[in-house]
């Protein structure tokens, strides 16, 4: 399945981890618009000002400055407009007491961040194309919660 038209938004401090998602995505069967932003304030003063250009998936780093990814999305799902698009946590964390509270606090899926260039294609290339199924963006159920990439990706 290729995608098409995405508005896509990544929140992460992370300057290298920004660059290697874009050249992920750029390799993959997709055609979208990456938005990046490097911390917390940044994201929701852009959710708030473009309710009407609302991303088609947020990937959402955990640990940012002046707002982290915790507190940004408790903001999101407690706003009826914004709380209508996938949160996907991407985050280098991966401790079980962690997965559970974001679970909880309605976090469409969580992805711990690959070391390998080709498992990070994978595992955004999942969440793209489970994100797209969906008509209504709905939690999965807590054991397909953790996105791992393990699906084969078609030669593009």
């Amino acid at each position: 399945m290729i995608l098409q038209n995405l508005n896509l938004y990544l929140a992460d401090d992370d300057k290298d981890d920004c660059l290697l998602f874009k050249d992920a995505l750029e390799e993959l069967p997709v055609s979208a618009r990456l938005t990046t932003v490097h911390d917390g304030e940044q994201l929701m003063t852009l959710l708030m000002k473009e309710p009407s250009e609302l991303p088609h998936v947020l990937f959402l780093d955990l640990n940012m400055p002046r707002k982290n990814g915790f507190e940004c999305l408790s903001e999101i799902k407690f706003n009826d407009t914004l709380k209508k698009f996938p949160v996907v946590v991407f985050s280098t964390s991966f401790e079980q007491d962690v997965v559970n509270l974001l679970y909880k606090k309605e976090a469409h899926y969580y992805i711990r961040k690959p070391a390998d260039f080709n498992q990070l294609k994978r595992v955004i290339h999942q969440a793209l194309l489970l994100a797209a199924d969906e008509k209504t963006p709905q939690q999965p159920a807590k054991e397909h919660f953790v996105l791992k990439g393990d699906i084969e990706l078609e030669p593009s």
